[in-house]
């Protein structure tokens, strides 16, 4: 561990002299490529400084007590060696954290994609209950949400709903909710009170900035064409929706919601570029997916990860067995229990890979 806290201490001086060097200043990408690397690994190193000179007192201490002093101010001495061993070990722990591989992604905005699964329109009606609670859980959190494109049933709910949220960390906190969501409920149209189960799927994906990825102007198609409304009627009389497809991929995707073409446009981007984003992270963290799998879960999009159970008023995280009974509130974005709960039994499982 100090092996590689002392690499870092000499990567965060060379940072520091390069960020200042008014060559890197000129190439943008580049200062910005090396500010963010250097603004990450900041914490560490200002956290082992801090060690380093505890230890030192500790050791000055020790050192201290092997001369000749009276017994007062051998009391006093040995009341702060006591203190600085409980200091230095807990300031190794909170490196021990620190050290923990931190997501590239975890201060950036969301988009976050939500489809109706197997139900029919139970399920999308759920998937309209997933979207208010993020809806209101980004509020709780102080964040923006953002409407990209939708796909109403027409009897409430959404076939297809994505959103971005914006703010600060969303990613680290929303990251865990990319699965199933399995519901279990009496439907108000089902007369003999019977149970149905049904499904929608989350996908959450980071907000790719151009600085993670670019892309090739001639390897896109853009297709305009007229939105439409439920049932195929047409509440647009001009070409404002945009269909972007990413031709190396064959990946499609359209955006409709906002009135000009411009806007459809824009956010049909901000979605293609966090799709391709998520799909070279997904090919990047396969290999290490297989030799460390964390008991969090992988991310899959087709895990099971969450059941909603209304009868019992239950909500059950299977990938940490954590079940809360209070169904309602958790519905109205109340779910800091369990994200807190999965972000801590992630860290442990890192924990012990650095340890």
């Amino acid at each position: 561990m100090i092996d590689k806290l002392d690499f870092l201490e000499n990567d965060y001086k060379e940072l520091s002299q390069k960020i200042i060097d008014p060559k890197v200043i000129e190439d943008t990408k580049e200062w910005q490529k090396l500010a963010k690397e250097h603004a990450e690994i900041e914490p560490i190193v200002m956290k082992y400084r801090e060690y380093n000179k505890a230890l030192e007192t500790l050791e000055e201490d020790k050192e201290m007590l092997k001369e000749k002093l009276d017994d007062e101010f051998k009391e006093m001495l040995k009341g702060e060696i006591s203190e600085l061993e409980l200091e230095v070990e807990a300031l190794e722990e909170e490196l021990k954290i620190l050290l923990i591989p931190k997501d590239p992604n975890d201060d950036k905005n969301v988009i976050v994609e939500i489809r109706a699964g197997a139900g029919g329109n139970e399920a999308g009606l759920f998937a309209g209950d997933l979207f208010r609670m993020y809806s209101m859980y980004a509020e709780k959190q102080g964040w923006k949400v953002e409407m990209m494109d939708s796909n109403n049933q027409g009897i409430g709910g959404f076939k297809e709903v994505i959103f971005m949220i914006k703010g600060k960390g969303a990613y680290s906190k929303l990251k865990y909710e990319s699965g199933v969501h399995r519901v279990q409920r009496v439907p108000e149209t089902e007369a003999s009170g019977r149970i149905h189960t049904s499904t929608s799927t989350v996908a959450v994906l980071p907000e790719a900035e151009d600085i993670d990825l670019e892309i090739n102007p001639n390897d896109i198609r853009i297709d305009v064409f007229r939105s439409s409304g439920n049932g195929g009627q047409s509440v647009n009389t001009t070409d404002s929706a945009v269909r972007i497809t990413h031709l190396p991929t064959g990946m499609v995707v359209s955006c409709q919601d906002e009135k000009s073409q411009h806007k459809n446009r824009d956010k049909a981007m901000k979605i293609l570029k966090a799709r391709l984003y998520d799909q070279l992270m997904t090919e990047q963290n396969a290999e290490i997916a297989q030799e460390r799998r964390s008991q969090v879960g992988s991310g899959d999009r087709s895990e099971r990860i969450r059941t909603y159970n209304f009868p019992q008023g239950r909500v059950t995280d299977h990938r940490i067995n954590m079940t809360i009974h209070r169904l309602e509130g958790f519905l109205d974005g109340d779910i800091e229990e369990i994200i807190d709960a999965l972000i801590t039994t992630d860290q442990a499982e890192k924990l012990k890979q650095v340890g």
